[in-house]
């Protein structure tokens, strides 16, 4: 297996992080894909055509390789600077950067971890990391850009409830089921891969970790000297928002109850579900104390948070035509 291997001082600063790279890279390869995943059926449904008709040679042959290969390219994936602020500004110039020659070298690793067969013929002309850099700024801004403070507010939910892990338990607490590979073993080192290969030592500035709202795609980034980020899917889905309905859920409980309920699929906290919202801590707060005597709802203390999160009774009033 592949471990990362940390120092204590490593530990200490290791970190979360946004990376609308990253959440370009997992939104291109879902769209170059066929849809298997119902949350994101609709946003596929609309883009998939446009993003297709979009790709010269070059392009077509770049996402292909990434969508069928188990090596990803270090011009893609770069850690990002920026913390929860990163922007697609400050990332695109280190992509932008890299010489073709290293672009090649690490495109032929790719196919060498490729289930599907590739001849790299695509490859020609130069100017290999810069036209990647445009392929994604592409992206971003037609088929990302739009959806992103609906994508960015599930990946803050996503940190924040990792982050009260965090603060309770620690790192192994926090990394559970970040994905299906990674966890914590022994006393310094991370799982990333069960695939053999050797350790990574994570430098004194630490580790990131980095949430996507693709619905599946584990990665690890890499940049010289010793930067390392870990890519993982947040919990839960960012769902399309829906239009207002008169349902049977909001006459029986009330639209502002109902709406919370719905949004307690994924836990959250009430400054969370009050920002969300737009209604005022103290109006969600009535709502979430009536909701909890009822037994729809419970709260948990983790650190100094209270995450609320929905009983069985919850989830079965909640879901779909259950009335």
């Amino acid at each position: 297996m592949a471990l990362l291997r940390l120092s204590a001082m490593a530990l200490s600063r290791s970190r979360f992080a946004l990376s609308p790279l990253a959440e370009t890279v997992g939104s291109m390869l879902a769209l170059a894909a066929p849809c298997t995943d119902p949350w994101i059926a609709d946003w596929h449904a609309r883009h998939h055509s446009a993003f297709t008709a979009r790709l010269d040679p070059f392009e077509k042959g770049l996402v292909r390789l990434l969508g069928s290969t188990k090596w990803f390219p270090d011009h893609v994936v770069i850690p990002p600077r920026g913390g929860m602020r990163t922007a697609l500004a400050d990332e695109l110039p280190e992509v932008a950067a890299f010489a073709d020659e290293d672009v090649a070298a690490q495109l032929r690793v790719s196919v060498e971890h490729s289930w599907r067969r590739h001849d790299l013929k695509w490859l020609s002309g130069k100017d290999f990391a810069p036209r990647t850099a445009v392929l994604l700024d592409a992206v971003w801004r037609a088929h990302v850009l739009p959806d992103w403070p609906r994508r960015k507010a599930l990946l803050e939910r996503d940190v924040t409830y990792r982050a009260g892990l965090l603060a309770a338990y620690g790192w192994p607490k926090a990394l559970e089921r970040m994905s299906r590979r990674s966890a914590w073993v022994g006393a310094d080192a991370i799982r990333f891969s069960d695939h053999e290969a050797p350790d990574r030592v994570v430098g004194d500035e630490g580790m990131l970790f980095v949430p996507t709202s693709a619905p599946s795609g584990t990665w690890l980034c890499e940049a010289p000297p010793d930067r390392h980020a870990l890519v993982y899917p947040a919990r839960g889905r960012a769902e399309p928002e829906r239009p207002p309905v008169e349902d049977a859920l909001d006459r029986l409980i009330g639209d502002n109850r109902a709406t919370i309920l719905r949004e307690l699929a994924e836990p959250a906290t009430s400054s969370e579900l009050a920002a969300q919202l737009g209604l005022s801590l103290g109006t969600v707060g009535g709502h979430l104390a009536v909701l909890r005597d009822a037994q729809l709802i419970i709260g948990d203390r983790v650190g100094r948070r209270v995450v609320y999160h929905r009983t069985r009774q919850g989830d079965l009033l909640a879901a779909p035509h259950s009335l």
